[in-house]
């Protein structure tokens, strides 16, 4: 399948650049993969269409302030690092910009020497391997130095950055956040849940990965970045339960999508697990666990966009975003969302 399959053309100024104030008040356009019926809502309106013994899965990442400006030692050169991945406590997988000439033994310094780092390895895609130095608490010098890494279509400075976590985000290690689950407040799953909908989290921690577009004109040639992901034994628990007693499982979000269907086994059951996962899903994939999905609008020949794809089929999701740009629909991280029922 070509990658040019899933080009869309969207005008600029359809890109939502801040949140809304109420987070349900987004548009929400749901699909019903049944009757091809494409019928256009607000989020707080999702209730309508989860029912009592389904099972709402969410991913409960949360990002990190992973953008660190700081100096190169010796020559006091502006850097910027983007953390990726945590290593073990102190060592980190980043993205060093500028960083063609950041060779291994290669030190930066930030906030006043607050916080040092030095290369340690260099890897075949350019990004750097490097280990830390500081005292006291991680999280706290990360809080006081990092800020929140925006995807790059987002040009506007955010003024409240917990705008850009989910309200029930807890495990802290993504580079973005799960966008999806942005539209949910703490008001509306109470009301999901007093209607029967059992709520379950799962944690994959997002990376910048998620925003590159498919490089390779067939798609089956994409190099699938990875990503790291938990699910305890009460999450499948709950999820192998609501299988057997004819329940939904609702994925919010592609990034839970990957998690489930990255553990399940041939039966539509899972385990309590951890590990990598480069699951890369596209049109021909059988789904093993999903039924449903509550998803944004995602960019052009992009995985995600793949992933939706073949979760209903790429001619009628296409066809959805079309009608999205006709409607003025709000797309990205910020943006609207579409229930895949």
């Amino acid at each position: 399948m070509n990658v040019k399959d899933f080009y869309y053309d969207l005008p600029q100024e359809m890109i939502a650049q801040t949140p809304l104030e109420d987070r349900t008040a987004s548009k929400l356009m749901v699909l019903n993969r049944k009757t091809s019926e494409i019928i256009h809502k607000h989020f707080y309106d999702i209730i309508e269409y989860l029912n009592e013994g389904d099972c709402l899965v969410m991913n409960n990442t949360r990002v990190i302030p992973a953008r660190l400006f700081g100096t190169k030692e010796g020559s006091g050169g502006k850097i910027e690092f983007l953390l990726l991945k945590r290593i073990d406590i102190n060592t980190w997988e980043i993205i060093l910009r500028p960083g063609k000439k950041a060779r291994i033994g290669s030190r930066f310094v930030f906030g006043d020497g607050i916080l040092k780092a030095e290369v340690i390895d260099i890897l075949e895609e350019g990004n750097r391997i490097v280990r830390f130095e500081y005292d006291g608490v991680w999280e706290e010098i990360l809080d006081t130095l990092g800020e929140m890494p925006l995807p790059p279509y987002i040009k506007e400075k955010l003024v409240d950055k917990n705008r850009y976590q989910t309200v029930y985000s807890k495990i802290e290690g993504s580079a973005a956040a799960p966008t999806a689950g942005l539209h949910f407040t703490t008001e509306l799953l109470e009301k999901i849940k007093k209607k029967g909908v059992k709520i379950a989290f799962v944690t994959l921690h997002v990376g910048l990965g998620t925003f590159r577009p498919v490089s390779a004109e067939n798609i089956e040639d994409h190099h699938m970045h990875s990503e790291y992901y938990e699910i305890s034994k009460e999450t499948a628990d709950i999820i192998n339960e609501t299988k057997k007693s004819g329940g939904r499982i609702v994925a919010v979000g592609t990034t839970s999508v990957r998690t489930l269907e990255s553990v399940a086994d041939e039966n539509g059951t899972i385990a309590a697990k951890s590990g990598d996962t480069q699951i890369f899903i596209y049109p021909g994939y059988k789904f093993k666990i999903v039924d449903a999905l509550i998803t944004n609008f995602h960019l052009p020949e992009s995985t995600l966009l793949m992933l939706i794809s073949a979760l209903y089929d790429r001619e009628s999701i296409m066809n959805a975003y079309s009608v999205a740009i006709k409607e003025n629909y709000r797309f990205f991280s910020f943006g609207d969302a579409m229930f895949i029922e």
